[in-house]
Order: C-alpha cells, then sequence, then structure tokens
C-alpha cells in the first residue's frame, strides 16, 4: 500500500508573496513603476532636452503643409480677433466705454488662445501619442509639458504682430512692457498644471477632447476677451458675487495682466484687487495640484 502526499495548494496571496521574494532576489523591478516624487521630478529635468526639442519639432510641422507655413501662427488669432471685433465690438457694442478697444481686443485673444490651445493640447497628450508612451521609458509629463512649451513658443512668435499693433494704435513703449514676463511665466505654470489634469482625464477617457471646445468656448465667453469686466462690475445687473467670481477667474486675470503691462490705458484700478497674488495663486494651486495629480497616475499611462 502506498501513501500519496498530498501538497495544500496555495492561496493567491501566498503565489504572489513567493513571485515578489522570487523577483527581489533577483535584482527585478515592477515594469513602469511610479517613482517617488522627487526622483520623478529628476527624471523630468534631465529629459528637459528632449521636452523642448519635442515643442519646437511639434511647432514646426504644426503648419508644414500649408503654403504660408508659419505665417498661420499670426494669421488665426488675427483672423479670430477680426470676426470678433465685428461680432462683439461692432454689432453687439461691447467696444464703447473701452478705451484702445482693437489692443485691447487683440491682447485679449492672444492670450487667451494661449491657454485654449495649451488645455486642448494637454487633453490629447497621452491618448493622442499611445505610440510613443508605449514605446519608449521617459516621464509621462514630459508630454504635457512640451504641448504647453510648444504654445508658448507659438505665442512669443504671435507676440510679434501684437506689438505692431500695438505701435500702430498708439500704444506707445513703456517699462510695464517688462512685467509682461512675469506674466506670462505664471500664465505657463497654470496652463501646464490644467493640461496636466486634462492629460490624466483624457488618457482614461478619450471622449473628453470632443466635449472640451464647447466647455473651453463658454469658458472664454465669460473672460472678458471681447469685453470688458470691469465695465459690468461698474453697473447694478448682476449681483457683487458675480462680479467678483468673473474677476478672480483664472483666464480673465492673466488676460488683464498682460493688458496692464501692455496697454497704457488699462489702468491699475481695472485690477481685481491683489491681483497678482491671485495669479501667483492660480499658477501654484493648478501647477503642483495637477503635477502631482498627474504622477499618480504614471504606471497607468498607455496601458489597457
Amino acid at each position: 500500500m502506498s501513501t500519496v502526499l498530498h501538497t495544500p495548494p496555495q492561496t493567491p496571496a501566498q503565489a504572489d508573496h513567493d513571485l515578489a521574494a522570487l523577483a527581489a532576489r533577483h535584482g527585478l523591478t515592477v515594469s513602469g513603476a511610479r517613482p517617488s516624487l522627487p526622483e520623478y521630478l529628476r527624471r523630468l529635468w534631465a529629459r528637459r532636452h528632449f521636452i523642448t526639442a519635442f515643442a519646437t519639432a511639434k511647432l514646426t510641422a504644426q503648419y508644414s503643409q500649408a503654403k504660408l507655413g508659419q505665417v498661420w501662427q499670426v494669421m488665426t488669432p488675427l483672423l479670430n480677433a477680426a470676426v470678433y471685433y465685428f461680432i462683439f465690438g461692432v454689432l453687439l457694442g461691447t467696444k464703447h466705454g473701452v478705451p484702445d478697444y482693437i489692443p485691447f481686443l487683440v491682447t485679449g485673444v492672444f492670450i487667451w488662445t494661449f491657454t485654449q490651445s495649451s488645455i486642448m493640447a494637454g487633453t490629447r497628450a497621452i491618448s493622442g501619442n499611445l505610440g510613443l508612451v508605449r514605446a519608449l521609458h521617459f516621464p509621462r509629463a514630459a508630454l504635457p509639458i512640451s504641448f504647453c512649451l510648444q504654445q508658448l513658443q507659438q505665442l512669443l512668435f504671435s507676440m510679434g504682430a501684437l506689438v505692431v499693433i500695438l505701435l500702430c494704435f498708439g500704444v506707445p513703449v513703456s517699462a510695464s512692457w517688462l512685467l509682461a514676463l512675469p506674466a506670462l511665466f505664471l500664465q505657463f505654470t497654470f496652463n501646464a498644471g490644467v493640461s496636466m489634469v486634462m492629460a490624466r482625464m483624457g488618457a482614461r477617457t478619450p471622449d473628453i477632447a470632443q466635449l472640451m471646445p464647447f466647455v473651453l468656448r463658454t469658458w472664454m465667453y465669460v473672460s472678458g476677451v471681447m469685453w470688458s469686466i470691469d465695465k459690468l462690475a461698474q453697473k447694478d445687473s448682476l449681483p457683487h458675487v458675480v462680479t467678483l467670481a468673473l474677476a478672480a477667474n483664472p483666464a480673465a486675470v492673466y488676460i488683464d495682466l498682460m493688458r496692464f503691462s501692455l496697454i497704457d490705458s488699462f489702468h491699475a484700478s481695472q485690477l481685481p484687487a491683489h491681483v497678482w497674488a491671485l495669479a501667483a495663486g492660480w499658477a501654484l494651486v493648478a501647477g503642483v495640484g495637477g503635477f502631482i495629480y498627474f504622477w499618480k497616475a504614471e504606471e497607468t499611462y498607455g496601458r489597457g
């Protein structure tokens, strides 16, 4: 009579523990595991040359099939400004009571386009580049940041046309123009943070990219791009809390800061209270919060 010894089957937890111990014994690690936040920052900084090169390459290729090429970088926001001037400035009369309305409008359109394009590009940063994400190992935050940098490069390229418009309409060059630099830095930080939030959401639900144009169009209409929030605040038609919310809207804050920097007829009294602190606060909340939110899902991008 033979005796058969039966080994009790392992539970899933025991099997996982044995596999983990085996991997650790041979120095194996999880592929694509999320690093710590300081390590992730270090890796992202090490890829800074890739980020700038990728942004420049995308900007160069953007209009490569058009006969006018890079001229469209300037023509697109200018054509938008012309349409808004006719509809809002002429037909709806929003230009009345606004000094230097055309510089006011063009500045608003250029600065808003920077935010709009950055967020739209960020929404598709992961879902639209799955081949790159799956083929190469790099911090995925490099993609939304590089798309925001691409839009910043496009804005700086377009600023030459904005300066010409300002001078043609009698806006003098002044020392306040230097304030545009910190304003753009804060706006870039804000845009990058929101783009990283949308990149994570878009990676999980690609259909969000179809919804975003409607959200951004609504946001544009309440951001004072074509009309003066200050003029609206002087009326009694809206509750005070609504006008405060409109003035504290981050898109409106960055637009008005640029108007204050570049247009001498746009005075400090037209800005919301503590505007620089407000702009820095939005940049800090969106930049840091968006980065951490994106980092927490680092190991999920490109899978599934």
